[in-house]
């Protein structure tokens, strides 16, 4: 019987390829895992308004400002100086503008959204000049973030 399978014959699936894949799979997904979250600084009080609704469109070119009460721009944890940072930001804005108007000009309207987040402590004076700031940057679209309920104890 020389046409019979014999027991070592016996076929086993090449894994190689299909772990290639899910290899490149994780790397994709750890590429474009979104990492605005990371920005937003969970140590400044917010004010807390009654009639405060979560915002219904999620825009995804958002510039976060976190500042805490004593008018001081926090990005990630550190200090930054928001003259300079809004102005870099502001730079990289327009950049990212002239993609889609090749005739944007600096000072001109930028398509992102400024999300300022302010400790409940901060003197408006302070937050005032941020808002100056980034409107003489150019940036006309403003988002505010409150506490729609005091936190819990």
């Amino acid at each position: 019987m020389s046409g019979s399978v014999h027991q070592a014959d016996r076929a086993e699936p090449n894994l190689t390829p299909i772990l290639d894949m899910v290899f490149q799979l994780v790397t994709f997904f750890m590429l474009v895992v979104n990492f605005k979250t990371a920005s937003v600084d969970l140590n400044l009080e917010l004010p807390v308004i009654g009639s405060a609704m979560p915002s219904e469109s999620s825009e995804p070119d958002v510039l976060v400002l976190n500042i805490d009460k004593n008018g001081r721009l926090l990005v990630y944890g550190e200090e930054k100086n928001i003259d300079a940072y809004v102005q870099l930001e502001a730079q990289t804005a327009l950049r990212a503008a002239r993609l889609i108007d090749p005739e944007a000009q600096p000072g001109s309207e930028l398509p992102r959204t400024v999300v300022v987040r302010a400790d409940k402590d901060t003197p408006f004076r302070l937050l005032n000049h941020v808002i100056k700031t980034c409107q003489t940057a150019g940036f006309r679209k403003f988002q505010y973030r409150a506490m729609s309920a005091p936190p819990e104890a």
